[in-house]
């Protein structure tokens, strides 16, 4: 094998009480690594590297993921646009952090690798040594990795990282302007730092998110105590320097980031990824354009709608198709006044709005179901829950039994729809603004968001609609609950599906209508806890049916079919290492290479 970092694949779970130096191997989920037209996300248990050999006693044979690795050249992918801001703790854009996931480190991150579905990606030791729990769970205790140095950049000049580090960035993760706290996602009573290289987490309660807070792209960032210097540092809102696999060259708003190669990364092995010497990003808005760079070999990945699947693998037959099933929630949320006391109080009216939308229609309009069915390849049209379609061990089918009565109300049923709004108070219907941004997330997300407005006003719920710009107002307004109506828009990844809980339905800045239930609150705080996975489960599904019942958010089908990212030919590891939420650059990037 290339490195010992490897070589954690093909052992057994480990005990949840102590966890060294590899990631957590777990049999959960299936291969969302499937070429065109073969596989799914179904759970098959398949965790392994191993390949079969020849024989009727044949035995598994290790693959060396990065056998053959090449080093040098650049890999040029795509954007649609630029961060609001370059802060990881200044916004919730997933283009910052995206972006952040390429500079800084976490204490945790995903592991990516073949036969690691996305959807079953366990946490790993990034910047982090080990992490150990006392045996009641009160008490987490993690050690620095001694080999972790920040970037050779001025002011920091690749000193080596300390617990210094961590405690500004512990407090600016959980300062009143941050929008992901780490402390709302898990219950810690206090943090200490007895020494250089160790950080001591006292819980009010045991954690069974407790790694997984730390791995996700989305929380947790460790930036350098000289970013958050009032004097010889560095704005972390201009430029980034961590300690990840990717060094700032250059950003040009509108036109492209440049990364090179951190030859010092903690996480680069004997095979010394990354491999590339520089990741090029260019900044495409519209998607035709990115499509176009893509078949002339300008970049060498891109995500690809599904319309235009067929004709791109018939122009490039030997390009690599990575197909994923539902890693994104869509979803309708109310403004927090509409659901405390408005039109949107009475959970008759978000039911009927629920019941207006014809979820197999707005499947085939985002998805081409049939078309590429008829082209002989596998598309998956399951419908997202309050947790997504791809979370495939927490995710309840919302058509089937499991859901009992709650059911009903995915269904689309545009004449009960008139009688719910009638029997709430509105038997003329009722007139409210409907916003999402239509400059972000492509035309599939804008065409179903155009779709949903003729539906609702098929039942009588009219809208004027606000087409709003994503940085300027929908990712720094309407989705943090600062609009008035209706909105629609997508759902963070998160990699731990309980984090979907806390974000609806608790005291946070995200939750974007304020919900204020107890019993889904209750739910949310339980599932934090409960280590127990079977008892957790059952947490998860009265979430789901609960919410369902009420509708206080409204699952929609966007983000739930198959998408598909192609790859040119010659990059190699391009559909083996794939990972969910915003942690790419670090966790699968730095081990491709052009082959």
């Amino acid at each position: 094998m290339a490195d010992n970092y490897w070589d954690n694949y093909w052992r057994e779970r480990k005990s949840r009480r102590r966890f060294l130096g590899g990631a957590l191997a777990t049999g959960a989920g299936a291969s969302a690594l499937a070429l065109v037209g073969c596989g799914d996300d179904d759970d098959d248990g398949g965790d392994s590297l191993a390949t079969p050999t020849a024989g009727a006693q044949a035995t598994a044979t290790p693959v060396d993921p990065l056998a053959g690795a090449k080093k040098g050249g650049v890999y040029k992918i795509d954007a649609a646009g630029d961060p609001p801001t370059l802060d990881p703790y200044g916004n919730i854009s997933f283009l910052t952090k995206g972006a952040a996931a390429a500079h800084y480190s976490r204490l945790y991150m995903y592991k990516a690798g073949p036969g690691i579905a996305y959807g079953s990606v366990r946490p790993t030791p990034d910047a982090a040594q080990s992490a150990e729990a006392s045996p009641d769970g009160m008490k987490w205790t993690v050690k620095l990795k001694p080999n972790v140095k920040f970037h050779n950049l001025a002011p920091v000049n690749g000193r080596a990282m300390t617990t210094e580090d961590l405690k500004v960035s512990w407090e600016r993760a959980n300062s009143a302007t941050s929008t992901n706290k780490p402390s709302a996602a898990m219950p810690v009573d206090k943090v200490e730092f007895p020494d250089a290289s160790t950080m001591v987490f006292t819980m009010s309660k045991p954690s069974a998110v407790f790694l997984d807070v730390l791995a996700d792209s989305n929380i947790f960032y460790i930036m350098p105590k000289e970013a958050f210097a009032t004097s010889g540092g560095f704005d972390p809102a201009k430029m980034m320097i961590g300690s990840g696999p990717w060094v700032w060259n250059k950003y040009e708003p509108s036109v492209k980031w440049l990364r090179d190669r951190n030859p010092a990364w903690h996480n680069g092995g004997t095979a010394g990824a990354p491999f590339f010497d520089q990741v090029e990003t260019s900044i495409i808005p519209e998607y035709a354009n990115r499509l176009a760079q893509f078949l002339a070999g300008n970049t060498d990945s891109s995500d690809v709608n599904a319309d235009d699947l067929p004709s791109l693998i018939k122009q490039l037959p030997n390009a690599r198709i990575e197909a994923r099933t539902g890693p994104t929630l869509s979803f309708t949320f109310f403004d927090p006044e509409a659901i405390a006391s408005g039109f949107a109080k009475d959970p008759r009216v978000r039911q009927a709005i629920s019941m207006s939308y014809d979820r197999d229609a707005l499947m085939e309009l985002g998805y081409n179901v049939k078309k590429l069915r008829d082209a002989g390849l596998k598309v998956e049209t399951k419908w997202h829950n309050l947790i997504p379609a791809g979370e495939t061990a927490w995710w309840v089918d919302p058509t089937g039994p499991e859901m009992g009565d709650a059911g009903k109300y995915f269904k689309y049923n545009p004449t009960e729809a008139k009688a719910l709004l009638s029997a709430a108070g509105f038997p003329s219907g009722l007139e409210t603004t409907f916003q999402y941004t239509a400059n972000r997330y492509g035309k599939l997300f804008n065409d179903i968001a155009e779709a949903m407005i003729a539906y609702q006003t098929a039942v009588g719920v009219k809208s004027t609609t606000d087409v709003q710009d994503y940085s300027s107002k929908y990712i720094t307004q309407t989705f943090l609950g600062n609009f008035k109506g209706i909105a629609f828009g997508y759902e963070t990844p998160f990699p731990e599906a309980g984090s979907y809980l806390t974000r609806f339905f608790t005291d946070n800045p995200t939750n974007h209508s304020r919900i204020n239930d107890p019993a889904m609150l209750k739910i949310a705080q339980d599932a934090a806890s409960e280590v127990s996975e079977e008892k957790r489960k059952a947490l998860f599904v009265q979430a789901q049916k609960l919410n369902a019942e009420k509708m206080f958010y409204i699952p929609n089908v966007a983000g739930a079919g198959t998408g598909w990212t192609a790859s040119q030919a010659n990059i190699r590891n391009a559909t083996e290492f794939v990972t969910k939420a915003y942690g790419g650059y670090a966790e699968t990037v730095p081990f491709r290479w052009k082959g």
